[in-house]
């Protein structure tokens, strides 16, 4: 089978009833726990951004207690599956700010959860990257945004 073209499937969409659209929609989320996960942000989380990204930062604080600190392996897998769940929640939102926000949240927690990170080690790498990615989406947002950011991302 063929996958049509996005914008395929744009004028089709706009041919549909609505009804048919919303059984469509239905359909499509029954069958992928992502698109669900989408359809929730768009429906009930995007009209409030900054009470979706405190529902995120309550999420990754409740993460980051149940991490196993036993070891480093166990620590690393623990901290890849938080990082994981925070930048599909990035994703969902699509926003520069919500990114920002989140990762220095995410670094800051990592920073304080009191799990050795040699720079040189996979957690080190982990850290260094989101810091880097930081500072890329801080530079794709406003001005005075990037000043207010800025002093918390010097600080990681």
């Amino acid at each position: 089978m063929k996958t049509a073209s996005l914008k395929e499937i744009k004028t089709e969409l706009a041919s549909v009833h609505p009804a048919r659209l919303a059984e469509l929609c239905l359909k499509m989320v029954k069958y992928k726990k992502e698109n669900k996960e989408l359809l929730t942000y768009l429906l009930f989380d995007s009209y409030d951004e900054k009470a979706y990204i405190q529902s995120v930062i309550s999420e990754m604080d409740e993460m980051f207690k149940e991490v196993n600190r036993s070891n480093s392996y166990h620590a690393k897998k623990g901290i890849r599956k938080i990082l994981g769940i925070a930048n599909k929640q990035v994703k969902y939102s699509g926003s520069k700010q919500t990114e920002v926000e989140i990762l220095i949240h995410f670094c800051k927690k990592l920073r304080k959860s009191g799990i050795v990170m040699p720079l040189n080690s996979a957690l080190g790498n982990i850290y260094v990257r989101q810091v880097q990615k930081i500072k890329k989406s801080l530079a794709t947002l406003h001005e005075d945004l990037q000043f207010d950011y800025s002093e918390e991302v010097r600080l990681l």
